[in-house]
């Protein structure tokens, strides 16, 4: 896994948090200790903090979610997306997130999102288990 450049998507993020016991939640402490490189955008961090204060199984204040997502900042590579978007994908609101993988360069984007996986033998794209069983276990 080490050397691996992924982008983590919105909701790997929050199921790894909610779950860390889950695969996302390996992938977001493998991230956490070093093992990958991950790239988001502040898109992906800003969504992050709008869906966290709603779950109930984070029990964590307004601050303490704006600090956490502050400090993926600094263990992240945070990129500007750019580029042209793909009139394919079924959802505009993901557009952003396709576009930080293809302005980072990443070797994938990792989400559980429908309407981006279906792109997925266009783009790097993969589950979060599909990843984990190709480079985590």
């Amino acid at each position: 896994m080490l050397g691996l450049r992924v982008v983590l998507d919105t909701n790997v993020l929050v199921s790894g948090l909610a779950y860390p016991g889950s695969v996302p939640g390996r992938i977001v402490t493998a991230w956490r200790q070093g093992g990958l490189e991950v790239v988001l955008s502040r898109y992906i961090l800003d969504e992050l903090a709008r869906v966290l204060h709603r779950l109930p199984r984070v029990r964590m204040t307004p601050v303490a979610i704006r600090d956490l997502v502050d400090s993926f900042m600094f263990l992240a590579d945070v990129v500007v997306p750019k580029g042209d978007e793909d009139m394919n994908l079924r959802d505009p609101a993901d557009q952003a997130v396709l576009l930080t993988l293809l302005t980072a360069k990443a070797d994938y984007l990792i989400t559980g999102d429908k309407d981006l996986l279906v792109l997925a033998s266009k783009y790097p794209i993969m589950t979060p288990a599909e990843f984990w069983a190709r480079h985590g276990g």
